[in-house]
């Protein structure tokens, strides 16, 4: 199992189009779930903060050892969540992952979570 919390930084001037992004993303949830399946993604939580002048969102992700894209899944989703991506992720900020110190999930969801890899 991959538990990630990474760090992105968003570029000047786009937050409202971050705005955007979020909403799109909370509007269109039946799909994304059906996305993060196909991805074998148990849990992807994305956080948002301003330091100073700059804004980063974060990723939160929990997923299967034998996760990852799914071929399958190019779906509009993706498309229209890669675009707001390119438009508004600062690439010249290196992502940063958080570094994992304690992972706390219950005997009982872990096993789930091993059962559907």
């Amino acid at each position: 199992m991959q538990v990630e919390l990474t760090k992105f930084r968003v570029k000047q001037g786009k937050s409202e189009l971050v705005d955007e992004w979020m909403a799109f993303l909370n509007e269109n949830m039946q799909d994304v779930l059906v996305t993060l399946d196909g991805e074998k993604m148990f849990i992807e939580t994305i956080m948002r903060d301003k330091i100073g002048e700059h804004e980063y969102l974060y990723w939160y992700s929990v997923q299967s050892d034998h996760g990852g894209t799914s071929k399958e899944i190019q779906n509009c989703i993706d498309a229209k969540h890669l675009q707001y991506w390119d438009k508004c992720i600062d690439k010249t900020f290196r992502p940063r992952d958080l570094k994992n110190e304690v992972v706390m999930i219950p005997n009982h969801l872990r096993d789930y979570m091993s059962h559907h890899e």
